[in-house]
């Protein structure tokens, strides 16, 4: 299984961006995907999942409301849309994979960075 993210960028205060997370593989409803992000000098922090299907994604509190996580199956590809940026959301942004069922991301794609300006 591979992932790869795109659509990270510059961005101020306020905006939005769209990332994208492609999945290679034949099976991508076997799989739930993640979006991590890891600021410098910061732990990598979750940011939210989804399961098989579009229903309820998980999200940390800290984008709660400001992101949303959605997926085509027909598309293998995961979205992750980024409104109201803050600062505190600069960081590099990757998404990963799990199998359903399990709760371990076990597949990783390189990241994408995002940076927000003030």
């Amino acid at each position: 299984v591979e992932l790869a993210e795109s659509g990270g960028g510059r961005v101020q205060a306020g905006g939005s961006l769209t990332l994208t997370c492609v999945v290679s593989t034949r099976t991508f409803t076997d799989y739930g995907v993640g979006w991590f992000r890891q600021a410098p000098g910061r732990e990598r922090e979750f940011v939210g999942g989804i399961g098989r299907i579009n229903t309820r994604p998980d999200y940390a509190d800290s984008v709660k409301g400001r992101f949303t996580i959605s997926r085509d199956n027909a598309k293998n590809t995961v979205y992750l849309r980024m409104n109201m940026l803050k600062a505190d959301d600069s960081a590099t942004y990757y998404c990963a994979g799990r199998l359903i069922g399990y709760r371990g991301y076990a597949w990783w794609g390189r990241g994408t960075q995002v940076a927000v300006s003030p």
